[in-house]
């Protein structure tokens, strides 16, 4: 269940990090239409985020130092779920932005606020198991034997084995 749960949260992040990657400045307007953060903290951020999804992503897939990966998803996660709570309750009109473009939306576009919540929030629970458990057999860090003896006692519960 925990090598779902970080693959899952690996992909995602993967796909939202590779899907702007290429378009910087559209991450830049994306995090700028919250209107959350000072104009060069946002710019910063926008500039940031793709490559930190990217990374996330990879380690979370690979298994890879994944308690920290999954601490970092997991927050990430959680902060665009109150960024979009934001955005609502404050009645703006965007694009999440989560997987490229984002800013204001354009006439006859609504938001998808609930969907895009619901979707980032089972993400954080995705995070939060992957945090908990251990990363799983199919792990580098069991692999390579950073899960420490007593998660990999608590692997090979989980495992049957």
């Amino acid at each position: 269940m925990t090598t779902v749960a970080r693959l899952v949260l690996g992909g995602v992040l993967l796909a939202a990090g590779g899907l702007k990657v290429d378009k910087p400045w559209d991450s830049v307007v994306a995090v700028k239409a919250y209107q959350l953060l000072p104009e060069g903290l946002a710019t910063t951020v926008g500039y940031a985020l793709p490559m930190l999804e990217i990374v996330l992503g990879v380690l979370l897939v690979l298994g890879l130092m994944t308690r920290v990966a999954g601490v970092v998803a997991t927050l990430l996660m959680l902060a665009f779920v109150l960024g979009i709570a934001w955005a609502w309750a404050n009645g703006l009109r965007i694009d999440c932005g989560c997987f490229g473009g984002g800013g204001e939306l354009g006439a006859g576009q609504e938001p998808t606020y609930l969907l895009d919540i619901v979707r980032d929030f089972g993400l954080v629970l995705a995070g939060v198991w992957a945090v908990r458990f251990p990363p799983g057999r199919f792990a580098l860090d069991s692999a390579l034997g950073l899960t420490g003896a007593a998660r990999r006692h608590d692997d090979e519960e989980e495992t049957g084995s």
